[in-house]
């Protein structure tokens, strides 16, 4: 129990060095001690050097995160790679992560007043997934599919695991010669019902990458049937501040915006996921290209309609 209390506890002074240098974008070892001094976390005892110098090397090794120096003037420390933090990778999440926990442990007198969503089946099957391929070994899954009503066991070669609108995901390929064929597959954790690591090891394909296989992707829907082309957009103002704020897709582009809509352009794959998306804004949102997924969203309204016409 001392371990993992010293090992959260550093974990917070390691956010915090990040934060507020983050925050500052340059400042002294001095100015660092000031601010480090006023926080409870300090519980009023100074950073030495040598130990801020050792986090250093700890952030970057746990977080990608480098600290440097100007090494001139005031000798100001700064985020040397600041740009990482805003990407969406790895490093980026776990730091996000360990900010968002950080603030939580920290907020225990008003927890009742801090909710959190839950994310189905991360804690039981993410790790040994996460296992299994740091050693490309093949896991036996037992699946149960939304559209069968029975579970199936079988054998896979876990290729990557993906976040996405609260459910953990896994792309993997089975090892049975007709659907190994067919390629890698997206599996929900939260559908799993029992997994193990097998003996048997698998090779990672060397011309297969986790971004390339979701290049264009709203989602976790992969279909290479469809194809990554332009798509038009009209948003209503009120809506548009909030998909502004928060992206709908990284190639998203406002390209025109006055008091009652904005128009966005994107470039990716119009799949199942992406509709389900312009479905749940409704009115607020309009296709206007291309063609095809306008007349799709259309036909769905249509046969909405007829479902509540009568009332």
């Amino acid at each position: 129990m001392v371990n993992n209390d010293r090992g959260q506890s550093l974990i917070s002074k390691y956010v915090w060095v990040i934060e507020t240098i983050y925050r500052k974008k340059k400042i002294s070892f001095k100015e660092l001690n000031e601010l480090w001094l006023d926080d409870e976390i300090s519980r009023g005892e100074e950073i030495p050097k040598r130990t801020f110098d050792n986090w250093r090397y700890v952030i970057f090794d746990m977080f990608g995160i480098s600290i440097a120096n100007e090494n001139r003037g005031e000798y100001r420390y700064y985020i040397e790679n600041v740009e990482d933090i805003s990407k969406n990778g790895l490093r980026s999440w776990l730091y996000n992560t360990f900010c968002v926990s950080n603030a939580i442990a920290n907020s225990q007198s008003i927890k009742d007043r801090i909710l959190l969503e839950y994310v189905p089946s991360g804690q039981q099957y993410l790790q040994p997934i996460i296992e299994a391929m740091k050693g490309n070994k093949v896991l036996n899954i037992t699946y149960h599919s939304y559209w069968k009503d029975e579970e199936n066991s079988f054998d896979v070669q876990p290729y990557c695991v993906k976040l996405f609108r609260q459910r953990w995901y896994m792309v993997a390929r089975s090892t049975d010669s007709y659907y190994f064929e067919k390629g890698p597959l997206t599996y929900a954790l939260d559908r799993i019902v029992n997994l193990h690591q097998t003996d048997e090891t698998f090779k990672m394909p060397k011309d297969w990458d986790a971004e390339t296989y979701f290049d264009g992707c709203f989602g976790i829907i992969a279909d290479r049937n469809i194809d990554i082309q332009p798509v038009k957009l009209k948003v209503s103002a009120g809506q548009a501040n909030y998909i502004r704020d928060l992206m709908m897709h990284e190639s998203q582009e406002e390209i025109e915006r006055n008091e009652e809509y904005s128009i966005f352009t994107f470039y990716l794959r119009p799949t199942f996921d992406f509709i389900q998306e312009l479905l749940w804004n409704g009115e607020d949102m309009e296709v206007l290209e291309p063609l095809w997924l306008r007349k799709e969203i259309a036909g769905k309204i249509w046969r909405m309609w007829n479902k509540y016409k009568e009332d």
